[in-house]
C-alpha cells in the first residue's frame, strides 16, 4: 500500500454524506464504519486498524434508512496520511447482489444531493461515467 495519494479510480467518486450525515456504512467484524466515499470501483473510510496490510476482507454495506444491503469482498490499496487519520482506498473484488444494485443507490444519492433539478438518466450516466476529477 501506497502512503502517497495515488488517484486509482477511473469512475466518479460521490461523497458518502449527506451533510453532516454518513449515508453509507460497511460493515466489517461486526464493527459499522461510515464511508467517506463510494464509487462503482470501490470506496474509501478513515484509516481503521482493520483494513491494514491489504489483505482482502468481508463486508456488508448499508444505505442509510434502508433494509436492502450488499455483500462483499473489498481489499485496501491506497492510505492516505491526513490529519486526524487519513484514509484508506477499498476497491471491491466481489458485489452481491451485484454492481446494478449499487448503481441503483448511487443514482438515487445523485438526484438526492444534487443542487439542480436533474433526471434519472442523467444521473445513471454521471454515476457509470469517468471521473471529473
Amino acid at each position: 500500500m501506497s502512503n502517497e495519494h495515488e488517484e486509482k479510480r477511473a469512475r466518479q467518486r460521490f461523497i458518502a454524506r449527506r451533510g453532516d450525515t454518513p449515508f453509507f456504512w460497511i460493515i466489517i467484524e461486526g464493527e459499522r464504519i461510515p464511508l467517506e466515499d463510494l464509487s462503482l470501483e470501490g470506496f474509501s473510510v478513515k484509516a481503521e486498524g482493520l483494513l491494514k496490510g491489504g489483505e482482502p476482507f468481508q463486508f456488508e454495506m448499508r444505505l442509510h434508512d434502508i433494509p436492502d444491503k450488499l455483500r462483499g469482498e473489498a481489499q485496501a490499496i491506497n492510505h492516505i496520511v491526513g490529519s486526524p487519520q487519513g484514509l484508506c482506498g477499498c476497491r471491491f473484488l466481489s458485489l452481491t447482489p451485484g454492481i446494478d444494485r449499487l448503481t441503483e443507490w448511487l443514482t438515487v444519492h445523485v438526484i438526492a444531493t444534487a443542487t439542480v433539478r436533474i433526471s434519472v438518466k442523467d444521473a445513471e450516466k454521471i454515476v457509470s461515467g469517468p471521473s471529473l476529477i
